[in-house]
Parts: structure tokens; sequence; C-alpha cells
């Protein structure tokens, strides 16, 4: 009987198990392509991480190194730029106050509809000079009464407001933006003033922004910084500011300091309307219009100028769901617009070519590319399985400190939260899945690359509770979700498998990575079962 049993093909002999060992077949298996297959490619997964973590850190390096020299060499852009204050001529009049467009986008805005329309109203801005315009793409009859009942109240007190709707939804914001600018009382209109539905501008944001667009012709805008109501809320929206403070500080000084460009955040921004029409218009072909026309507007030859001190209020996603569609689209949609410009860009004769060079490689490919691969596939996947294939060298200036400088560089944006600093690099390891997912998705265009999900806002139930403490009051809570709506089954599954690896790496490692594993472990099943957002 022994002689009729069945051989493993293509095993050696002495290697032969019964073909009843399904386990035991496996473990051959492994064991005869570990070495001439799995080995090689894993190494060649180590080598291409490295060499994508070293672009990252040399792209850090030089933005520390030149917000350095900023802070301390650079003129502010008040002394870098033509600049002279707004005055208020009795003789005049208002004359020398130029025709200025807010522009207000807002869908379904139930929340914070009253907070952007009342920052704008208070604008100090001759009110024969400024147009308020409310662009509401609301599907709810509701919301849309009370946005229409608020615009009136305004406009009784003699604010130069209008509300706008549209018969479609075509382009989102986009669409939106474009069509109001067609209208015919803006055609008046020099500048134009983006504020999302939840942003609180100074009064003085005009008099202090429209000045640099007055007296500089080449410059088409002037980007202020978010500050966030409630970026104390809770550990999401702490991780959050620690993410977007950085960007502000350090990317947007940068780029404003020395190729006058940057990626305009989509509001709190002030724009020449002239140079939005010569770059082409606002495009829905992507989900970050606002990034798409600044690079076009930048190709033909248009300065931006990034003013740190002019701050704008705004709110920060306080649920996980909320938070991970707005990544999703943030992560997604440069991927996305890189597809579609990169060769326009490079062949394009209007700018000089560093300035090419710093769009394509420094703005576009490293930061957003490969800023979100080498963090994901590097620490959340190849790392793990090089436990699992000890064959496998991984340097320790590759696996610690690299990683621990780019990690250092990116904190100080918010020296505060410093003391979370080791809790965020888990939370952006966790949050890479999905931004690599989406970056993969932009670059093939593949079908959620045009989502569009508008962020979930809370607007004043912040400033409710902060009153309701101060009297005694009942607090207000958000409606409780089922255990299952929490359930975020890619986030558990990395977690299982980090699990596995940092048990692996406990009982037969050498590097001790399980330390390492066994917390990422743990911020991987805090997001998967959807606790991140109600942690204090």
């Amino acid at each position: 009987m022994a002689e009729d049993s069945p051989k493993l093909i293509m095993i050696p002999e002495s290697f032969q198990v019964s073909s009843n060992d399904i386990g035991a077949q496996l473990f051959l298996i492994w064991e005869l392509i570990k070495t001439p297959l799995i080995v090689p490619l894993l190494q060649l997964s180590v080598y291409i991480c490295l060499a994508m973590s070293l672009m990252l850190l040399m792209e850090r390096l030089y933005m520390g190194i030149v917000i350095v020299l900023v802070k301390l060499f650079w003129k502010k852009p008040e002394k870098r730029y033509n600049w002279e204050p707004m005055k208020d001529d009795l003789e005049s009049g208002n004359s020398e106050f130029p025709f200025v467009l807010v522009q207000i986008p807002m869908f379904n805005e139930r929340e914070v509809y009253k907070v952007s329309i009342g920052a704008a109203s208070n604008l100090s801005w001759p009110a024969d000079r400024l147009v308020i315009q409310v662009l509401d793409d609301s599907t709810d009859p509701e919301v849309k009464q009370m946005v229409e009942l608020e615009c009136q109240r305004w406009a009784s007190k003699g604010v130069n407001i209008r509300y706008q709707i549209r018969e479609s939804r075509g382009g989102y914001k986009a669409g939106a933006l474009k069509e109001g600018l067609k209208r015919s009382y803006v055609k008046h209109c020099e500048y134009v003033v983006i504020f999302d539905a939840d942003f609180q501008p100074e009064p003085d944001f005009l008099r202090r922004a429209i000045p640099f667009l007055i007296h500089n012709p080449d410059v088409a805008l002037v980007q202020a910084r978010w500050r966030f109501v409630n970026a104390d809320e809770c550990l999401l929206t702490r991780m959050q500011e620690m993410s977007l403070d950085y960007h502000f500080t350090v990317e947007q000084e940068v780029g404003s300091a020395t190729h006058a460009f940057f990626g305009f955040n989509g509001t709190a921004g002030v724009w020449r309307i002239a140079a939005i029409n010569e770059a082409g218009g606002w495009k829905d072909r992507t989900t970050v219009e606002d990034m798409d026309l600044a690079v076009r507007a930048s190709l033909r030859g248009w300065k931006f100028i990034y003013l740190g001190d002019l701050q704008a209020k705004s709110e920060l996603p306080s649920t996980f769901k909320a938070f991970r569609f707005q990544q999703h689209r943030w992560s997604c949609g440069p991927a996305n617009l890189f597809r579609k410009m990169v060769m326009e860009i490079v062949r394009n004769q209007k700018v000089k070519f560093w300035k090419k060079v710093y769009v394509i490689y420094s703005f576009f490919f490293v930061r957003k590319i490969i800023a979100h691969w080498v963090t994901f596939m590097f620490y959340c996947v190849v790392l793990p399985l090089t436990i699992l294939v000890p064959e496998v060298y991984v340097p320790i200036w590759g696996a610690v400190y690299i990683p621990s400088i780019i990690t250092v560089l990116n904190s100080v944006g918010t020296p505060r939260s410093i003391h979370l600093l080791f809790y965020w690099i888990l939370f952006e390891n966790v949050m890479s899945l999905h931004r690599t997912k989406a970056t993969l998705i932009g670059l093939l265009e593949a079908g959620r690359a045009n989502e569009w999900v508008v962020t979930q806002k809370i607007g004043t139930t912040l400033q409710k509770n902060s009153d309701a403490k101060k009297s005694g009051l009942k607090l207000f809570r958000r409606p409780r979700f089922t255990f299952t709506d929490r359930i975020n089954t890619l986030e558990l599954g990395f977690g299982v498998f980090l699990f596995l690896c940092g048990c692996y790496d406990f009982v037969h490692g050498k590097n001790n990575y399980f330390i390492y594993l066994f917390l990422q472990t743990i911020s991987f099943f805090i997001t998967g079962f959807g606790y991140v957002g109600t942690i204090i």
C-alpha cells in the first residue's frame, strides 16, 4: 500500500509527506519557494522602501532648513512685497476700495450656515464694494429654507448678500464656484474670497489680504492659515491639528518663500478673478479643484503669497468616518491630478526649470505619493513580513533612525502636542492604509476616483457644551452608533496581521520589533472598533 500512495511532484524525496497532511505540504512548499523567490522579492521591497524613506527624509530636511532660514533671515511678506494698509478717505469715499466677491459654498450645512454667513457679513469692508454670494447646493428643503431666511435677515440690515441655488450639483464645489462667477452682478468684482461653510474670518481679513493683490499685479492668490475651534475635542482632532499645523507652518511657508507656489487650500484664500479666468477657470475633473486651479495658474506665471499670521477659524472632522472620507478625497485627488497634469507641467515654457522640478518632484511625487506609500508599505507590511523571513536584512538606520528624524521634524508645527507625538506616529501609520489606497485609486483613476462626500460638521455644538459646563446644564451628546456601525474591518484585519507578526517576533525574533508591532496593533484596533473619535 505504501508504494501506491501518491507522491508530491517536484518535491525532494526527503521532504515528501502524506497528501492528507495539508499543513505539512504548505510548510514544505513555503520552504521550497522562500529562498529562490520570497527572500529576493522581500529584500527588493526593503531596498525600495529605504530609497523612498531617504527621499522623504531629504524633503523634510530641505524644508526644515528653509523654514529656519525664513524665520531667521527672510523679511515678512509685508516687507518682501509691496503693501500699504487700506485707509478710509472721507473726501474720496470708498472709491479706493476695489469690488470684492465673497463666495460661501454650502451643502446641507444645518449646523454651521449661520457661522459663515455671519462672519462674512461682519467683514470690515465698504458695503457698496462687497458682494456676498451664498452658493447653496443643499438637497434638504428645510435646510435650504433656513439658509435663505438667514440671507434675507442680513440683507435687511443693509448687507449686499445673494442667495444662489442650482438645478443640479454638477461639478460639486467647483461647479458651484464656477456658476457663481457667471452672475451678472459680480462682473465688476476684481477679487473673490472663498470661505467654506464652517469658516469664520476676522473682520479685518480683507483689509489685510487685499493690499497684496492691489500693489502686486503678478500675485494671483493670498492664502490665510486655518485655526481650529475644536482641536481639543478628542484625540482624533488633536492628531489632525498636528498634521495640518505642519502643513501650514512648514510646507505652505516654504512654498511661498522659495517659489511663490503652494496648493490652494480651497478656502480662506483671496483670488484675483483675472488669474482664475486666465488659468481656465474652475474645473471638476478631480476632487481637488482648488489644487487644480493653483497648479494651472502657477504654470501661467502667477505668484502666490501665504500669510501665516492671517488666520480664519474652522472646524476639524470629529468622527472617524467623516475624517476617513476627507482623507480619501485629499489623497486621491492630488494623485489623480498628478496623472493628468504631469506632462503639461513638463512641457510648460513659462516657468523656470527648478520650479517645475519643485512642483513635480517635491509638491506632488514626494508629498502626495511617496509619503503615503512608504509609511504604509514599509512600517505596516514589509517590516512585519521581514520578521517571518529573517533572512531579509533591514538596516537599523532605515527602521529606526530615519523615521525618528522625520517624526521630530514633523513635530515642529504643534509644540503643545509634543507629548502625543508617539501616538501620532501610530495613528498616521493607520491612516496611511487609507491614503495609500486612495492614492492608487487616483493614479489608476479607478472607481472611487471622483467620489465626493461632504465632511460632516457639528458647528455651534462645541460652544453650547462649553456654555452648558459653565452653567451646570446637561451637555449635548452625539447620537450613539451601534457596535456594527463602528466596525472597520480593514483596520481590524491589519491589526490581527500585525499582532501575529508581533507574537512571532516575541518568540523567535532578535530585533525586538514586537514592542512596536503590539503598540501599532492597539492603534489599528482602536480605529477598527471606531473609538478614535471618542478618546479625549
